[in-house]
């Protein structure tokens, strides 16, 4: 297939990317920047020069391509409404250009993004598909996601701290094999799909903080849920406090697709505390 990936250049664009040209597929990757045009091009994609409010430039790339994955976001904390809007443009658009075609095109769950996923749901004649990734997609590349933010906080703060009795959990994926999901929810998953990228299904969060502890040689202690967001800051604070037990098995069933990567503690354990 000839396949249009936003958010080529990013943290799991990339990888997804190069899953993509690996199993012999073609892609065009949407960049904006020099450096971005240079990644693409040196494992082998196609450029499109672009960012997601040039809605002309979505448009004719999609129409140009057998499917389109669907993997940036502009991350606009301060107004997270206009971020929505953004990708929820993103999607009629490009959308629109693969109505009645019965190409695929995949997309991700955001936080509260279910307009853009109604809006791809609701296109007639698309193989539509959303994947939602677990909180922590992990790998030794990873240093904005939750886990490099939590060995920082531990490193300043002195302590690896959990809430309780630290037994919410966290769901996790390696990004290899979210890559992998990317690719199989592309070539074959029924339209309609949802699936599940969780590679472990639930990490109790003390276990989270016990190995950070450990590896940091700093204490592992418990903090009130009042004292969340003063030690984590707001946003990460209601995260580290909350329980997604999410479970896997139907998209495993449905795709065959299999995590077989290392989990998150043991990728903490290995690259993390070290980065």
């Amino acid at each position: 297939m000839r396949v249009f990936v936003t958010g080529a250049t990013g943290y799991i664009g990339s990888a997804v990317v190069r899953e993509l040209i690996g199993a012999g597929h073609t892609v065009v990757g949407l960049t904006r920047s020099d450096k971005g045009v240079e990644a693409l091009k040196e494992v082998g994609a196609e450029v499109q020069r672009g960012i997601l409010n040039d809605l002309d430039s979505l448009r004719a790339a999609a129409a140009a391509v057998d499917g389109v994955i669907h993997l940036a976001f502009e991350h606009n904390l301060s107004d997270f409404a206009a971020s929505l809007t953004t990708d929820l443009r993103a999607v009629e658009t490009m959308g629109t250009a693969l109505a009645g075609t019965g190409k695929p095109f995949v997309i991700t769950a955001h936080l509260n993004g279910e307009a853009s996923e109604n809006a791809l749901l609701a296109l007639a004649g698309v193989r539509s598909v959303v994947v939602s990734l677990s909180p922590s997609v992990h790998d030794e590349d990873d240093r904005h996601g939750f886990v490099p933010r939590l060995i920082n906080i531990a490193r300043a703060k002195g302590v690896s701290a959990y809430i309780g009795d630290g037994s919410n959990r966290w769901p996790a994926v390696h990004r290899l094999d979210a890559a992998h999901l990317y690719r199989l929810a592309l070539e074959s998953a029924p339209a309609g799909s949802r699936l599940n990228g969780v590679g472990d299904e639930g990490v109790p969060f003390h276990d989270i903080a016990s190995v950070i502890g450990r590896n940091l040689n700093l204490p592992v202690v418990s903090i009130a849920r009042e004292e969340a967001e003063a030690h984590f800051g707001s946003f990460l604070g209601n995260v580290v406090a909350s329980d997604f037990p999410r479970s896997s098995a139907q998209t495993q069933e449905l795709l065959g697709w299999r995590p077989v990567h290392p989990g998150l503690l043991a990728d903490i354990e290995q690259h993390y505390v070290n980065n």
